[in-house]
């Protein structure tokens, strides 16, 4: 039942989560969490995806096995338009920003997990802990800014010129795996 809802939390949250944090959601020991993340471990072996765990934080991969695909598939995922989610999150990011992830789902009105990997594997965006939450927040990347033609966010323009730019910021580089 723990292992249970330990797969649930990672892949809901779609992003590594600290032992510390899946400990206060469930209400066990780090003992018993480090126990069933093991038996995890052994039950994805031989599967698709595995458990990756570093001591402190646990999250969802895949693989080793299967990396040349997901580097293709990686490679495929940056050629293509960020569209209306990534540009939508971006913006959100770029005026509120440093911003949570709830904050933006709450904004967005949808679960924006896939959006942010894929600015974060972008560079446009990159992810800080936020002090005595156990969460993180978005900013813009000094590349994103530089781009934009701002040396910072309080100088970027109204939200329209600015969704323009970034359209044209990704129809310039979509064919690049550098961003």
């Amino acid at each position: 039942m723990l292992e249970q809802k330990i797969e649930s939390i990672l892949f809901f949250k779609n992003e590594p989560i600290t032992l510390a944090e899946l400990s206060k959601m469930l209400g066990v020991p780090r003992e018993n969490l480090e126990f069933s993340i093991s038996n995890l471990q052994k039950k994805y072996e031989n599967s698709g995806i595995v458990i990756v765990t570093d001591g402190e934080l646990v999250s969802f991969g895949t693989h080793p096995d299967n990396s040349k695909l997901i580097e293709e598939i990686q490679k495929e995922e940056l050629s293509r338009e960020l569209g209306r989610a990534g540009l939508e999150t971006l913006a959100i990011i770029l005026y509120r920003g440093p911003v949570s992830r709830r904050e933006i789902d709450h904004i967005r009105g949808v679960n924006s997990g896939y959006t942010l990997r894929s600015l974060l594997i972008r560079g446009l965006i990159e992810r800080a802990d936020i002090e005595r939450e156990r969460s993180y927040s978005y900013k813009p990347t000094l590349k994103l800014l530089q781009y934009l033609g701002v040396t910072a966010k309080e100088e970027l323009p109204e939200f329209e010129a600015a969704f323009k730019k970034m359209e044209e910021f990704v129809k310039q580089n979509s064919s690049t795996s550098s961003l």
